[in-house]
């Protein structure tokens, strides 16, 4: 039977590897057209839509791997609020209207990586920049198991 205590850390994991994929694909097709380039077609060079596919390509790396993962997800957290209320909210009150929805859940599931760190298998811990994600107590023993 899977511990709660020990899973945790490994699903944080698995959600901020994820989460960041599928945001570093916004910020390949922005810049590179890949998979699909964007309806507006490619940005351009040191505009708002060009810098938002920077931070969306190289703080999704970052994140992927678990590197500098609290003060990326604090940016990219940031960058998602400034989108939205930029760009989606002006067209309507409703998220599921305005195209927003995205944009609202990373900004707080990258607010959630600020608060609680990277989970398992990142280089902060590797680097020693993140504690390890033991349990303590009789948790720890179900870990080493």
């Amino acid at each position: 039977m899977w511990d709660m205590a020990v899973m945790a850390p490994r699903m944080r994991a698995v959600l901020r590897i994820v989460a960041a994929l599928i945001f570093l694909e916004h910020g390949t097709q922005k810049l590179f057209g890949f998979p699909a380039p964007p309806a507006a077609g490619l940005p351009v060079m040191f505009s708002l839509y060009w810098f938002a596919a920077v931070l969306e390509l190289v703080g999704g790396l970052l994140l992927a791997v678990g590197l500098f993962t609290r003060p990326v997800a604090f940016v990219l957290a940031g960058e998602m609020a400034f989108a939205y209320w930029m760009s989606h909210a002006p067209r309507s009150v409703f998220p599921v209207l305005n195209g927003g929805d995205a944009a609202i859940l990373y900004c707080f599931v990258f607010l959630y990586f600020v608060a609680a760190g990277p989970g398992a298998w990142a280089v902060d811990i590797a680097l020693g920049r993140e504690p390890e994600p033991v349990p303590a107590g009789r948790d720890a023993a179900v870990l080493r198991r």
